[in-house]
């Protein structure tokens, strides 16, 4: 992971931005020492379908689960 200074980030923009896309490299950007942000490469996050795939089928509802309940919880 490399390290860049805000003010270097600005000047050499696009030269970074290829880094992070040709090499895969992640950069931290800093303000004086203080890190402030990191660029890396974007990754598509999965969806719903996707990440519950090996759920399907193995639930069980033991009831209808749009029934209303009338029960109040008990206050702690």
């Amino acid at each position: 992971m490399k390290a860049v200074d805000l003010i270097q980030l600005k000047a050499n923009l696009l030269e970074f931005l290829q880094l992070v896309e040709l090499e895969g490299e992640e950069i931290v950007v800093t303000n004086g020492s203080k890190p402030v942000a990191k660029i890396s490469q974007y990754q598509e996050t999965p969806g719903t379908e996707e990440l519950f795939k090996n759920l399907r089928g193995k639930v069980k509802y033991l009831e209808d689960l749009t029934t209303p309940t009338t029960e109040e919880w008990l206050e702690i």
